[in-house]
């Protein structure tokens, strides 16, 4: 392009303001290196009160101080996305027509908070302050985690009993069921459309685990009758092939629903990280997810029917027979449609009964081998969870920041959408002792991206909200590059603006 050109597509980016408080800023030609990508989250469990909110006895001030807490905590540790658990059990964390309040939230299911505040909708706008994505996370089929909770009137064991698998103290959802697994879709649908999280995210609990009793693994629920009636439709499958059918149709049909309401929302799983015992060869695994759980998370990620995969890797590096990186390894190679592959990491277990003696280092090793080997459009990981750097396991969040120096953004998702959002038009001006931006709305756009200039090198700040109308420097940089980021994660141009 004509240098006279450039020069006049930049200025367009600014617009005038009088000559008392325009800074001395004009555009600039500069190459601007582009931002690092990585996925860099956390979960936060609200099961059993785990992360968040610390017992159902919390006022909703106390909840929402708790919620502000663990964000500001995500972003001083370097963290751009959580998983917040909204389903425990059949239930709900923000208002629902579908299903009632959670017992976890105000002690009282079918209760919701006191003051009629809405947790998702405070959680999300709260995250995206704080330049972090919000994933909305759900347990599909459990229907009771807990028997200290008296189950609402509306709740589905109560409505739809006999739909019911008794799984010891549990009661699951019969995923045998039509109408279980489209109330489980239909759940989902909902909270996409109607607020602004940035993913759906689904565990690794399918049919129930099983039990162990003198080495043998035994199913620990009885759906023969689904199954008879199954039969009697002129069904084929035997009984296992039938329930990973039944959870294949889950999964794609939970994919194309929530695409087909938002197709920029991301769709992640995180099923037990272990396909099958001997894949790879040196894997050994008591548990054969794909046989017990009848979760063929294999043959998900090998359709496509996510965004994102997370198998939890939760095992050291050594040794071989349940590896991390052997695993990992593994799993890229199954990635055949070239999905994220962002594995949760264990970091719960460190210095913990679970794993004695394990090292927040091991967190950090296995950070580096994503890295080393990422997915298509970049790296990531989850930490199982919050509660690991809210507790500085083993001196964690330290080791954080030294990995994390560099703030990252999650990688883009362009097979979700590959157009780049339009430029950023902005006002400089100097204000307080520093540069202060106006932007101008783009409807386009979900983040903002600020780089800045110090000497020879640039540094990328917390991804701001799209809707974000100004941004304040309190000092006046040398350069500074702000971009658009669209909801798939493509980057516009830089806008540039170079202090005079």
């Amino acid at each position: 392009m004509p240098s006279r050109i450039f020069c006049v597509i930049l200025f367009a980016l600014t617009f005038n303001l009088p000559v008392a408080g325009r800074a001395d800023y004009v555009p600039g030609r500069i190459k601007v290196p582009e931002p690092r990508r990585e996925f860099r989250a956390a979960w936060i469990a609200t099961v059993h009160n785990l992360d968040w909110p610390s017992t159902y006895t919390l006022s909703p001030q106390q909840q929402r101080a708790e919620m502000i807490g663990l964000l500001d905590l995500a972003a001083a540790s370097g963290l751009n996305a959580v998983i917040f658990q909204v389903r425990t059990e059949c239930d709900a964390f923000y208002k629902s027509s579908l299903e009632p309040w959670s017992f976890f939230l105000t002690g009282q299911m079918g209760v919701g908070p006191s003051d009629g505040y809405d947790p998702l909708t405070f959680a999300v706008q709260e995250a995206h302050r704080r330049g972090i994505e919000l994933h909305a996370w759900f347990n599909p089929f459990r229907a009771s985690a807990t028997e200290r909770s008296s189950k609402s009137a509306k709740h589905i064991t109560k409505t739809h009993s006999t739909l019911m698998l008794a799984s010891g103290t549990m009661k699951w959802g019969n995923p045998g069921s039509d109408f279980i697994r489209q109330r489980a879709i239909d759940v989902m649908v909902d909270v996409a459309r109607r607020y602004d999280v940035d993913g759906i995210h689904i565990d690794d609990y399918f049919y129930p685990y099983p039990k162990t009793s003198g080495g043998k693994v035994y199913d620990q629920f009885d759906d023969s009758a689904s199954f008879r009636a199954y039969q009697s439709k002129g069904g084929k499958l035997n009984v296992r092939d039938w329930r990973r059918s039944n959870i294949n149709s889950f999964v794609s049909s939970l994919y194309s629903s929530v695409k087909s309401t938002k197709s920029w929302v991301d769709v992640g799983i995180s099923p037990f990280g272990i396909w099958r015992p001997g894949y790879p060869s040196s894997v050994a695994a008591g548990l054969d997810a794909y046989d017990h759980i009848f979760a063929d998370s294999r043959y998900w990620l090998n359709q496509g029917w996510l965004d994102y995969f997370s198998p939890q890797l939760y095992w050291r590096i050594e040794p071989s027979d349940q590896s991390f990186t052997a695993l990992y390894q593994w799993w890229t190679g199954e990635n055949k449609k070239g999905r994220h592959l962002w594995p949760g990491i264990a970091s719960s277990r460190i210095l913990s009964s679970e794993d004695k003696g394990r090292p927040s280092s091991e967190t950090i090793r296995q950070i580096e081998v994503t890295r080393q080997t990422p997915s298509p459009s970049g790296p990531g990981h989850l930490h199982w969870s919050i509660e690991a750097i809210k507790k500085d396991r083993g001196g964690l969040r330290a080791k954080l920041k030294e990995i994390y120096a560099e703030t990252a953004l999650p990688p883009a998702s362009p097979w979700l959408g590959s157009a780049a959002p339009g430029p950023v038009y902005v006002a400089p001006a100097e204000q307080k002792g520093g540069l202060h931006l106006t932007f101008k709305p783009a409807p386009d756009a979900r983040w903002r991206i600020i780089q800045v200039q110090n000497g020879n090198s640039w540094t990328t700040l917390r991804a701001i909200p799209a809707g974000q109308e100004t941004f304040q420097f309190t000092t006046a940089p040398a350069a500074v590059s702000i971009r658009h980021m669209g909801p798939t994660g493509i980057l516009s141009v830089p806008t540039v603006l170079v202090r005079k």
